[in-house]
């Protein structure tokens, strides 16, 4: 679970946990907060690690999994989660090194991480399969103007992986599937400048109200499920209809 600190993550941590799985809270500065993560799994009786790393560069990547490897044992799952944005702006004042760190994040940082799950996964290099979820945003198909497109942009590069590499490990026990996420209550928000965002828009929304992080986790745990066992290369939409 790679940025399991917080918001979606953090809520799709615990819920894997309680189905089971061991768990890996992957975060990039905030320990304090993964650490309460990894607590409150192993308190509740569950199997849980957090790795400080950053996905957007490569040695970190590789680091990341080759911890898993060591403390947790046989990789079956990648929820792909880590993504960041930046203050609200339009294109126009968008530079180049801020295009670079979200891309660097939210898909350099997701081709590295879904690279090394297959792998670990493939019946090609003889592992048993597995599943990957990689968590988008509908901001991909809505383009978020006069906010973040850069953002927007990065997460319709990761829908392209997503179907891509679907069919590309489809014959080799690997399902990947991704959450088109709307606009939900995390903190993400305050980090585009804007912490009340989802008050303000989710009156507008078809189910007049934004959505919890739990509403999303559980999305993401039915796609790593056996009941979601012919889905790959396919996306759910949480978003209240927007």
């Amino acid at each position: 679970m790679t940025g399991g600190g917080r918001g979606i993550g953090a809520a799709t941590a615990m819920l894997a946990a309680e189905r089971g799985y061991a768990v890996c809270v992957n975060y990039k500065k905030n320990q304090a907060a993964a650490e309460a993560v990894v607590a409150a799994i192993r308190a509740a009786g569950g199997n849980a690690l957090g790795v400080a790393a950053d996905i957007a560069l490569e040695p970190d990547v590789v680091r990341l999994f080759e911890t898993v490897d060591a403390r947790l044992g046989p990789l079956t799952a990648l929820v792909n989660n880590a993504g960041i944005l930046e203050r609200q702006t339009r294109v126009e004042h968008i530079d180049a090194a801020r295009i670079d760190r979200v891309f660097g994040t939210n898909v350099r940082g997701a081709f590295m991480c879904a690279r090394e799950a297959v792998r670990r996964m493939s019946t090609t290099h003889g592992a048993a399969g597995g599943a990957i979820v990689n968590v988008s945003s509908r901001a991909a198909q809505l383009g978020a103007p006069g906010e973040y497109v850069d953002y927007a942009a990065s997460k319709a590069a990761l829908d392209a992986l997503t179907i891509g590499l679907a069919r590309e490990v489809a014959g080799e026990g690997i399902r990947v599937n991704g959450v088109r996420a709307g606009i939900i209550y995390t903190e993400i928000h305050a980090d585009g400048g804007e912490p009340g965002r989802v008050d303000r828009l989710g009156p507008t929304l078809p189910m007049q109200r934004g959505g919890a992080a739990i509403e999303v986790a559980r999305a993401i745990l039915w796609l790593l499920s056996d009941e979601a066992s012919y889905s790959t290369g396919t996306f759910i939409d949480v978003a209240g209809g927007r």
